[in-house]
């Protein structure tokens, strides 16, 4: 049987409760993916146009992350992670759509003047258990800082051609370790993003931004043969690229 989205969303609606409490089940991000499929392409390009005509839909996932945030005393780490995952990469969109036509997330930061507001990841937007939160604060405060977990940045999408993919599906916590995997090794191996060769490496700047990440349990050298093909050396000469922040958008 062939399920709509508009349909989801109106049982979204008929079903929701009140906002998440100690003992609170997961949710389901199967909406989140089936937009996910349905305006992302293959190539991890983004139809924005489609997210703002697709708002219903979309609106009422971000309802749901918003009243059913993770409950931290009984909610699996696994599950935890991909919520958060979920909702930076559904929020950078929504920021996208607010904002839509722009060439550049950075472009946001020129756009709107705001006290205290250097770049759009520090634009509090995020209502969430009577708090606003912004994309810095999911990144840095909860994913960085509570989950030892470095592939977490092959997974988070600022809307950028030199970001990561955007995966066509959602982050669960049942498969949230393949999907990381999958994630570290396509982004790694991509040659527009990261170019790896015998005796030198342009990496992407990621692993420069983020190096205390990916070095806490080994070298980046070590951390980065885990998934490349092609094996870095200590005489191998590492560099970075210069990062791409025009919009990844799918045209």
């Amino acid at each position: 049987m062939v399920i709509s989205i508009p349909f989801i969303v109106l049982f979204l609606h008929c079903t929701s409760d009140p906002p998440a409490k100690k003992g609170s089940k997961t949710i389901d991000h199967e909406l989140w993916s089936l937009l996910l499929k349905k305006h992302v392409d293959s190539n991890g390009y983004v139809d924005y146009s489609g997210f703002l005509k697709d708002s219903l839909s979309f609106g009422a996932y971000l309802d749901q992350l918003t009243t059913h945030p993770p409950d931290e005393d009984n909610w699996p780490e696994e599950e935890q992670i991909a919520f958060w995952i979920n909702a930076y990469n559904a929020f950078t969109i929504k920021l996208i759509i607010d904002h839509y036509p722009v060439e550049s997330i950075k472009d946001i930061g020129l756009i709107i003047q705001l006290p205290f507001v250097n770049s759009p990841w520090d634009i509090r937007f995020i209502e969430m258990q009577g708090e606003k939160l912004d994309l810095n604060n999911i990144e840095h405060s909860i994913l960085r800082k509570k989950f030892e977990e470095p592939r977490i940045h092959f997974a988070i999408n600022c809307a950028s051609n030199s970001c990561p993919k955007l995966r066509r599906e959602a982050y669960t916590g049942q498969k949230l370790n393949n999907q990381l995997n999958d994630q570290a090794y396509n982004f790694i191996n991509d040659p527009n993003r990261n170019y790896i060769q015998d005796q030198q490496a342009e990496l992407s700047k990621i692993f420069s931004w983020f190096k205390e990440d990916f070095t806490k349990k080994s070298t980046l050298k070590e951390f980065l043969n885990q998934y490349s093909t092609i094996k870095l050396h200590d005489n191998t000469m590492v560099s970075f690229k210069n990062y791409d922040w025009s919009l990844n958008e799918r045209h």
